[in-house]
């Protein structure tokens, strides 16, 4: 009977152990995951670019004579500082300069010959008040008295002629030099040659109307700089010129930078139609931060629409559709689905108004398999509260 009884026991202790591995075997496998700490903290609602913005220089030209014709001078190079009105490129302008030379040695001769009738002319007027006094004195016959008088009037009318003369003369010399000068290109600005397309002896001709080309020289001022970013056209009711931004670019990777809006575009763009842009420009705060910026960077920014300090907030990366998050349950080890109330949110952050207090743990890594409701989980991950 004994033995009989050892043997039960013997079998019953087998199949708890088999029981037990089974279970062991087929449980549920804990999942791991990444979880972030809810803390108090600033939450600002901000408006970022929807596609890469642009570094653009506040002034940039295009140059190109304004006639055609062969290089002859070639004073700048490409990076060059230039100042506004310094001569960038000329043509071959030896016939016009001659031209010049011309006009301006005949409005010399016209100046000597109005000189010499209006002399006349005085010399004719004190001959006619001469004769006027004779007359009087019946030195003189009233014939020569007429005669000088009359050779003083047309004295005094060729005198306004050859001054006028003048004036037709220093015209022609000014049509010269405006001629000549359109054979020379000049800096309208300050800046720095940023692109030369010719060579000396090279011919160069303006654009056809309504065909761009090529630019002879481009000229780029570099001391004011912003950025050019799309924002869509949803986004755009929220943002006025003078809201605060910041600025981040790739070539300065781990920085931002402080701006400001300083133009929203007054249309929208519909290049692509099913997402319609508003272009926004945005200025540095603190241009002499940028070391080496150059216009045409990549560049995003977020314009900072409002923002709430000291206020419970989440990361906007565990919140999922219909304002759920998974909680971590210290206790059990499983997660749980809490509902909760947002308020304004960005990116980074959600401002948590209910559901979720300082210390609560939620899960960031929601695409993972296995995250449910109820399940098991394992943390891989304490990510910082803030980062």
């Amino acid at each position: 009977m004994a033995i009989r009884t050892r043997r039960i026991v013997i079998a019953a202790a087998v199949i708890a152990a088999i029981a037990a591995l089974a279970w062991w075997i087929t449980r549920p496998k804990p999942v791991e995951v990444i979880v972030k700490s809810i803390d108090r903290g600033t939450v600002e609602q901000t408006v970022a670019n929807t596609r890469a913005g642009t570094v653009k220089a506040c002034r940039r030209a295009g140059l190109a004579p304004g006639t055609g014709g062969q290089i002859a001078r070639l004073p700048v190079h490409e990076g060059d500082r230039v100042r506004a009105g310094q001569v960038l490129l000329e043509l071959w302008n030896d016939d016009l300069a001659a031209q010049l030379r011309l006009a301006e040695n005949e409005a010399e001769a016209t100046r000597a010959k109005a000189e010499e009738a209006c002399v006349s002319a005085d010399v004719a007027q004190r001959e006619s008040a001469r004769q006027k006094k004779l007359l009087a004195q019946r030195l003189t016959s009233e014939e020569a008295a007429d005669r000088a008088e009359g050779q003083a009037l047309a004295s005094q009318a060729a005198c306004r002629a050859a001054r006028s003369t003048i004036t037709v003369g220093d015209a022609k010399v000014q049509v010269a030099e405006a001629a000549l000068e359109r054979t020379r290109l000049r800096a309208p600005f300050d800046g720095t040659v940023a692109e030369v397309n010719g060579e000396l002896g090279e011919f160069t001709t303006p654009s056809p109307v309504g065909i761009p080309t090529l630019p002879a020289v481009d000229l780029v001022d570099i001391s004011c700089l912003y950025v050019l970013a799309p924002i869509d056209e949803v986004d755009s009711p929220q943002v006025r010129t003078g809201m605060t931004a910041r600025i981040t670019l790739d070539a300065y990777s781990g920085r931002s930078f402080d701006g400001h809006v300083r133009r929203v575009a007054p249309y929208v763009l519909d290049l692509e139609k099913q997402a319609r842009t508003v272009d926004i420009e945005i200025e540095f705060a603190a241009p002499g931060e940028l070391l080496n910026l150059l216009p045409g960077y990549s560049a995003d920014a977020e314009v900072i629409v409002t923002t709430r300090d000291d206020v419970v907030r989440a990361p906007s990366e565990a919140i999922l559709e219909g304002n759920r998050v998974y909680v971590f349950n210290k206790t059990e080890g499983a997660l749980e689905v809490r509902k909760i109330k947002s308020g304004i949110s960005n990116w980074v952050f959600t401002e948590v108004r209910e559901g979720l207090a300082p210390g609560d743990r939620v899960v960031t890594s929601v695409d993972r398999e296995g995250v449910a409701d109820g399940a098991l989980v394992r943390i891989e991950t304490i990510e910082p509260a803030t980062r």
